[in-house]
């Protein structure tokens, strides 16, 4: 283990914990669990100022950059960037309460830790929360971590159309949430983010802690048939133009050539539509959206690849029109292997399994790697789910993995 600069005998409150996850799950909360804050939502507001609220009276000096990012900077003893710990605090419409949440709201409790044992850190402190990390109301996902990153423009991104016509610069500006400071002018000395698992690994093994390696890549695409609506009873099968049926050879071409591929290849069809949505009407468009994830960025793209050039000979041989249109691109990406290294060794040294992996799931963290040290520390979700209004990581492994992040943030920060 490393010589820590943690001071002995500090460690984390979980009831305090715990208690902003719950007040900040009741903003937003939807019947019978969970909660749905989609971003830039009025929903989301009230979390954001809540967030920032709780910012504030911890001393905090918040800003807000032009895409509604929010840090709130804990100055330290010398000079430079901070040591950043960040997530997102938007949902998609069915939501835990832990999904993001937990990595503000642990950065919070560092600070609070802190505060409450007088202790300066050498390097300032920062606490992050990213703009429509989720994508469910705005592609692309982790879109505010994605522009601070360089990675989108700005120009684009404020003018990025939600499911629901609404514009992201227009909702910024609705919500109180335009800021004006530049994007980037908080510059990470290195970026920590603890996350629920969102998958089964952790929780099958009985393992405490995930000591994330990297994020895999993410290939999302839109695929629009356009064929003719006619009538179901009196059209031949062999005369037909049916969007519909090709949209469903694709998405059943989805499953089959994940499954082909293997390894850690995955492929979902989250959304499916067919116009004009009638009984006895032959469907003349058809909308999908493809999810592609490997750890491997060649195999991703030839699997995108294969993918396409099975739907435009789907589509041709039905006599459909057929476009194709990318949503998202994110390469996969590995973290540092030091804080990798250092996350793994402060979760051992207090007592926890640990495992290495790769994440499944996209995350801001991926954004700040190629710019400074990133790292992400994972905890168990129960059963695997997430995105789901059951979503649960139990109070202590949440406390763990909030121990883990104290460590090795006071170890990256230092000490005065």
């Amino acid at each position: 283990m490393r010589p820590s600069s943690r001071p002995a005998n500090l460690g984390i409150d979980p009831a305090r914990l715990m208690g902003r996850i719950e007040a900040l799950g009741r903003i937003g909360a939807l019947p019978g669990g969970g909660v749905s804050r989609l971003a830039l939502s009025e929903a989301d507001r009230q979390g954001r100022d809540c967030v920032a609220g709780w910012m504030r009276g911890l001393g905090l000096a918040v800003t807000v950059d032009r895409i509604g990012n929010v840090f709130g900077l804990r100055a330290g003893a010398e000079a430079g960037p901070p040591v950043v710990i960040g997530s997102h605090i938007d949902t998609v419409a069915t939501g835990g309460l832990y999904d993001g949440a937990l990595g503000v709201l642990a950065g919070l409790e560092v600070v609070n830790v802190l505060n409450d044992a007088a202790i300066r850190t050498r390097r300032p402190l920062a606490v992050a929360f990213f703009t429509n990390e989720e994508g469910a109301r705005f592609a692309p996902d982790m879109m505010g971590s994605g522009v601070l990153s360089g990675h989108l423009g700005l120009a684009e991104a404020l003018a990025a159309v939600g499911i629901d016509g609404a514009t992201v610069g227009d909702e910024l500006a609705r919500i109180g949430y335009a800021g004006d400071a530049p994007v980037g002018a908080i510059a990470a000395h290195c970026y920590l983010e603890l996350h629920i698992e969102q998958g089964p690994v952790l929780d099958a093994g009985g393992i405490a802690i995930g000591a994330v390696t990297g994020v895999q890549g993410i290939c999302w695409t839109e695929y629009r048939f356009q064929g003719q609506t006619n009538h179901a009873g009196t059209t031949p099968m062999a005369m037909r133009h049916d969007a519909g049926y090709v949209a469903a050879r694709v998405a059943v071409e989805a499953r089959r050539l994940a499954g082909e591929i293997g390894g850690v290849q995955v492929a979902t069809v989250g959304r499916l539509a067919v116009a004009p949505g009638l009984v006895n009407v032959v469907p003349g468009e058809a909308l999908l959206t493809a999810d592609l994830r490997n750890t491997d960025a060649a195999t991703l793209a030839a699997a995108d690849e294969r993918l396409r050039a099975f739907a435009a000979q789907a589509a041709a041989a039905e006599g459909v029109g057929f476009e194709a249109r990318p949503l998202a691109r994110f390469a996969p990406v590995a973290f540092d292997p030091e804080l990798v290294a250092l996350v793994e060794e402060t979760a051992r040294g207090l007592g926890h399994s640990v495992r290495r992996m790769p994440s499944g799931a996209g995350h801001d963290a991926q954004m700040f790697a190629p710019h400074c040290p990133a790292a992400m520390i994972f905890v168990p979700s129960r059963g695997g789910i997430s995105h789901n209004v059951t979503e649960h990581t139990d109070p202590a492994q949440l406390s763990a993995g909030a121990e883990v992040l104290l460590r090795v943030a006071l170890e990256k920060a230092g000490v005065v």
